[in-house]
This record gives C-alpha cells, structure tokens and sequence, in this order.
C-alpha cells in the first residue's frame, strides 16, 4: 500500500487521463515529436507561400528558403552560395577533386550519389534503362534533358542562339563549337604535330593519321576506317545504296562528293550552273575544278611533274 498523500496523487492523475480525448490517449508517439509536428503544421498553414507541411521545423526553415531565395552557405574558394549546407559540401568537390561514390561495376568514381545524380545516370549505361520517352515517335533516352532536346526535331524549337550571327542551335554544347569559329579559339592541340583543333573529337579523329587507328569495321567484308562517316559510305557498296541525288537529272551517287563534281563539270564547264570557282592568281583565267587550276598553273610555273614518270 502507498502512503495516504501518495495515493491521493494517483487518484488525481488517473481522473484527468480519463478526461483526455481517446486520439491522445492511444497516440504511442513520443511527447516531443508530436509537439514538433503539430507546431510546423500550423505555422507552415499560416504561411502566405505554398502551406507545404513538414514533420520538423528545420525542414521548414530550409523549405523557407526557396521563397525567400535565401543563401546562407558560402564557397570560401569561388564564392558561390547555397541555400543548404549539404549543397555546399557537394560543391567543394568540384574544387577538390574528391569523389567518393564508385560505381559497383565498372569501378568509375563520382561525386554525387542519389536519385538524380551522375552516378544514377551512369548506372543506365549498364542496366540499358531508358526511362523517358518521346510521345510522337517512341524514341527513348536515358536523361530527361536529351528528350528535350530532341522534342525539338519534331517542334523546330532551337533554344540557343549565337549573339554574333544569329544562328540557333537545339544544344548548347553545339552553340560553344560554333562560338569558336567566330573566336578562333583552338585550344586541342596534337602533341605530334602542333596542330590545334576547335574540338576535342577533332583532334582525337586526328590522332588516328598518327596512330593508324581504324576502330570501325565493315560487319560484309572486314575493311577498316578511322572514322565512323568513311565506313557508312563504303556499306554503300554492299548494299547499292546511293544516297545523293542530282536535283537537276536525277542521276544518284554513293559520295557527296561525286555529286559534287558531277555538278559543276561537263566539258570543262559546271554542267548546270556554270560557275567556275577557281581562279589563276597570275592570268586570272577561271576553272571549274580546282585539279584543273592546279594543272594550268604548272604552264606559268614550268612544273613538269610526271616528265620523269613518263620516260619510264
């Protein structure tokens, strides 16, 4: 038995836990998180913004800053700022070169990990997965920023435009390739030669006349090219197809660059449009092609190229 005051107390407790509303008297969260909740739950529905609820009032506060536009956390290095510590942390790793999260099987590393990271789009390459599709033609693709893009096929919609001439480009990787032509930066330069590319996969291609590097193989008969364009021109000959058409006779070719030709030669003019391109810097006498100026040159020159050739 407990002493008579004790017993008193129980009694008095025991009365108004009775009177508790039966909702509380089975809620088996803990006093504190139920506090929390309900103290953000009505200051997020007081708000004037968007009444979003969250279970902690940090996870409010940090909410807060998307309307506020609020960036408390700074870069000591670039000067960039983030609404959120964790956005800051993952930054520094641009400056630091750390990149702690490994793919499982290919070993390559990066520096972000989650739903809608580097890594999450690098592990489609393995597992094939193409969650976003075109609803016009059924194409689909492994990032959502390379359906926007090719959306514009189908709209006509080229979102980057050059501010020198104009021009609109659906990519903006394709825009900073033009943009050097205007410049004339080169920045790629073979380390063979010392000649300096605009591009990156220009100088790589290039590599291949140093190298002898043919990684493109005709599936038919096994001949090699350095690049991709050249055996996509040679199946032409297994399979007879000749892509290029004369607009004016309609006559088909397998290069472009025989249409070419057949459309500014015949008997020594351009068969349709008569127009001679190639002009000689000392007689000014004008050609149609350039292997044609090349050999009227050698008359002013005395160039005698194949006499030697020719006594064999």
């Amino acid at each position: 038995m407990f002493p008579a005051d004790v017993e008193q107390k129980l009694i008095k407790e025991e009365a108004s836990l009775d009177h508790r509303p039966r909702a509380e008297m089975h809620d088996t969260k803990p006093p504190h998180v139920k506090e929390e909740q309900k103290g953000v739950l009505i200051k997020a529905e007081d708000t004037d913004n968007c009444g979003k609820a969250f279970i902690g009032k940090h996870a409010l506060n940090t909410h807060m800053r998307i309307h506020t536009g609020q960036k408390p956390f700074c870069c000591d290095i670039c000067g960039k700022r983030f609404s959120q510590k964790g956005h800051l942390k993952t930054h520094m790793r641009i400056h630091t070169g750390e990149k702690p999260f490994c793919c499982d099987l290919c070993g390559k590393q990066f520096s972000e990990k989650g739903q809608h990271t580097t890594l999450n789009r690098h592990m489609r390459i393995h597992t094939g997965q193409k969650p976003f599709c075109c609803d016009l033609c059924g194409k689909r693709f492994w990032e959502g920023g390379d359906l926007t893009i090719h959306m514009g096929i189908h709209t006509g919609v080229k979102h980057f435009c050059c501010d020198l001439c104009g021009k609109r480009f659906s990519r903006n990787t394709t825009l900073n390739r033009h943009m050097k032509n205007h410049t004339g930066q080169e920045p790629f330069c073979c380390e063979l030669c010392g000649k300096t590319f605009s591009q990156k996969s220009t100088l790589h291609r290039h590599m291949r006349i140093h190298t002898g590097q043919k990684p493109f193989c005709c599936d038919q008969c096994g001949k090699r090219f350095s690049e991709k364009s050249s055996l996509n021109t040679h199946m032409s000959i297994h399979t007879g197809q000749k892509p290029f058409c004369c607009d004016q006779c309609g006559q088909r070719f397998w290069i472009r660059g025989h249409l070419n030709r057949h459309m500014g030669i015949h008997k020594g003019q351009r068969i349709h449009t008569g127009h001679k391109p190639f002009c000689c810097d000392l007689c000014g006498k004008r050609f149609s092609q350039k292997s044609t100026l090349n050999s009227h040159t050698r008359i002013h020159t005395g160039q005698k190229p194949f006499w030697e050739k020719a006594l064999l």
